[in-house]
């Protein structure tokens, strides 16, 4: 009987590890007021559905990815540590540096086992995967129909959850996590 829970134990720990193990591409990392940091990623493309709204994973050479979460240290009170940031509008501009030619992308909220809630999307490099490509993203607080401040955010913070903010990076290199394959 112990030998039958070691064996699923190691079979449980195995896929857990391979799992966990995907490779990513860290295209940036950043901290905004009031404590948000965000994780730019470059992910293997993945099935995400409904697939009435993504793009097939055979269509696609990534999955770009936005991890929003509060900070670990230096939040608001009430904040969760760690905890995912909601209601954010993100986009990203993906251009090619050799040829000029990009494609734009909504990043929209996700679920997965691995990251938990970030916003992500499949898509098609506009080139190779050997070109290099220069990624901006942009951030837009939520809307006031999209989330609602009690007096004690506004007077702390001001009258939205973040100022909208920008971030640009050159020279990314998409080749190994185009290649890669979902375990």
């Amino acid at each position: 009987m112990q030998r039958f829970i070691f064996i699923l134990f190691f079979i449980f720990v195995s896929v857990l590890y391979s799992q966990n193990n995907s490779p990513e591409l860290v295209i940036g990392e950043e901290r905004v007021e009031p404590g948000i940091i965000f994780i730019f990623e470059g992910a293997v493309k993945d099935h995400i559905m409904p697939g009435s709204m993504h793009l097939s994973e055979l269509e696609t050479h990534v999955h770009i990815e936005a991890r929003v979460n509060w900070d670990l240290n230096n939040i608001p009170v009430g904040a969760v540590q760690n905890g995912f940031v909601p209601y954010l509008y993100i986009n990203a501009k993906i251009t090619n540096e050799r040829t000029g030619l990009s494609t734009f992308i909504d990043l929209v909220p996700h679920i997965n086992l691995i990251d938990n809630f970030h916003y992500a999307r499949n898509i098609s490099l506009p080139g190779s995967i050997n070109d290099f490509y220069s990624v901006k993203f942009n951030i837009i607080p939520p809307t006031h129909i999209d989330l609602s401040l009690h007096k004690d955010w506004s007077l702390e913070f001001g009258n939205k959850l973040l100022e909208e903010c920008s971030f640009f990076y050159e020279k990314v290199n998409f080749k190994e996590i185009a290649k890669a394959k979902r375990k």
